[in-house]
């Protein structure tokens, strides 16, 4: 009883159990075995990196495009318009109840594509 009792505190006190919470972090909620694509910050706002995502968008349809929602709106704007123009599913993540409020480095990923639901068999560039 008493470890059932202490589980419960500790359930209550810390919530759930998350299961590599460090790589949902940086991935921006997903697994790295699920991700296909993963750019950076820095990547995001070289020449041509905006063609390229959407030649990837148009070979994997079944996947999903993440956007980090804490980066400048200059730079999720075109990254959402392409989602939409392709007609591609999107979420855009805005990682709130982080107990610090880190800045954003060009070395944090901007964008993520990923299958939701299952591990990648074979990834395009991470």
């Amino acid at each position: 009883m008493a470890d059932s009792s202490e589980e419960y505190i500790k359930q209550h006190m810390f919530g759930n159990p998350q299961i590599k919470p460090d790589e949902k972090r940086a991935f921006l909620g997903n697994f790295r075995e699920r991700v296909a694509l993963a750019l950076t910050i820095g990547q995001l706002q070289q020449a041509g990196t905006a063609e390229m995502v959407t030649k990837i968008l148009k070979n994997y349809p079944e996947y999903r495009l993440y956007i980090n929602g804490r980066m400048d709106q200059d730079l999720i704007d075109p990254f959402m318009d392409i989602a939409i123009k392709e007609n591609y599913k999107y979420t855009i993540l805005v990682q709130n109840g982080m107990r610090v409020d880190q800045r954003l480095s060009p070395d944090d990923f901007g964008l993520v594509v990923a299958n939701p639901t299952e591990k990648i068999k074979r990834r395009i560039l991470l």
